[in-house]
């Protein structure tokens, strides 16, 4: 087993995300790193080209987003399979979102790294791999993120006995249909948030949840972060974009120990995030929610993804019980076209070591 990075002393920030652009072949993975500590300035790596390409599924990876393993130091990108440009569409064109949500592929591609300058080659993870080994009827898997939750597994059980009770809770938006709909052909399903577990984002440790938010219509783009309290107890958070009738990012938490269990109880905070970023007011125009938190003071960020083709604007609070002001600061800087991605601190070594080979071992 690896030695666990040590992030007591933390520098710096790594941004994953992809470009929609229908005029290129932009649904890559491309990396941009913070300008020092300061989460508010991001400059691309690779001179702004991707860092990775995708050989599988669809050959089109959205969505994507890094998780580290704290007990390895092993970081995981997992994102979407689609490319929604194959057809020479877009998302500002007239591209067949039904079809991708209903028909579109259950895989996720991974890549892994121990060191963010190498990487694995890519392989496929199927979400609607159930524990018995038969398969959930989901429609396309998309917006994938994950939380490490370090005793997921009961003590004594084979897990505790194999090295570890910890694992990833991944949690990602599905389609879901009846086990006898193979066809995928009832019109009236919609997209909720669905979970699962892995220790290593391989079919081999996979298992199927279930649902994890279902409000009666579709849901989509969760991001989680958490904090912990004075008391030591830890509250979770989680945004998420709600794709129905009053479309719209909404921010809710839980003090449940295990959030991602259907007794868990969710408290609404904030409604209507972003949506002055989008240039009509519109709070269905902004959805693909980044959270993600400040290692050096108590600010926390929310970056939303400004539909189609506009790209992240920031949002920052003080204190996420009482929601997400907008981040105005003439300092921000961010590429653009910067879509839906997450972002994980770093070390001062890795950072060092991201910004002196560009990103790539080319």
């Amino acid at each position: 087993m690896k030695t666990p990075i040590d992030v007591t002393n933390p520098y710096g920030y790594l941004l994953v995300h992809f470009i929609e652009d229908p005029e290129h072949y932009a649904e890559r993975i491309y990396l941009d790193l913070s300008e020092g500590d300061n989460p508010e300035r991001w400059h691309p790596l690779n001179g702004g080209n991707p860092i990775l390409t995708s050989p599988l599924g669809t050959k089109g990876v959205r969505d994507p987003y890094l998780v580290r393993n704290p007990e390895t130091g092993r970081v995981y990108i997992i994102a979407t399979d689609l490319q929604v440009f194959a057809q020479g569409g877009g998302s500002d064109g007239s591209s067949d979102w039904y079809a991708f949500s209903h028909h579109g592929s259950t895989n996720l591609i991974i890549w892994y790294s121990d060191d963010l300058v190498h990487w694995s080659e890519p392989h496929a993870l199927d979400v609607s791999r159930r524990a018995d080994g038969t398969h959930a009827e989901l429609g396309m898997a998309w917006a994938p993120e994950a939380l490490w939750v370090p005793d997921y597994y009961p003590a004594g059980s084979e897990a505790e006995h194999n090295g570890s009770r910890g694992a990833f809770v991944l949690y990602w938006s599905s389609t879901l249909f009846v086990d006898d709909d193979h066809d995928h052909s009832d019109s009236s399903i919609y997209d909720r948030v669905l979970w699962g577990a892995t220790q290593d984002f391989t079919d081999t440790t996979f298992e199927f949840g279930g649902v994890f938010i279902d409000r009666g219509h579709a849901t989509i783009d969760t991001t989680m972060i958490q904090r912990v309290l004075p008391d030591g107890s830890i509250r979770t958070y989680r945004a998420t974009k709600d794709n129905g009738p009053k479309a719209n990012i909404w921010l809710d938490s839980t003090d449940a120990k295990r959030w991602w269990e259907s007794d868990a109880q969710w408290h609404v905070i904030q409604e209507n995030i972003g949506v002055d970023w989008e240039p009509n007011h519109h709070p269905g125009g902004v959805e693909g929610p980044a959270l993600f938190a400040s290692h050096s003071d108590d600010r926390v960020y929310l970056y939303v993804d400004v539909i189609p083709s506009i790209g992240y604007r920031p949002m920052v609070s003080h204190d996420p019980d009482k929601g997400f002001d907008y981040l105005r600061s003439d300092d921000f800087y961010m590429a653009p076209h910067t879509k839906h991605g997450g972002v994980i601190s770093l070390t001062r070594a890795e950072y060092d070591r991201l910004a002196a080979a560009d990103g790539t071992i080319g």
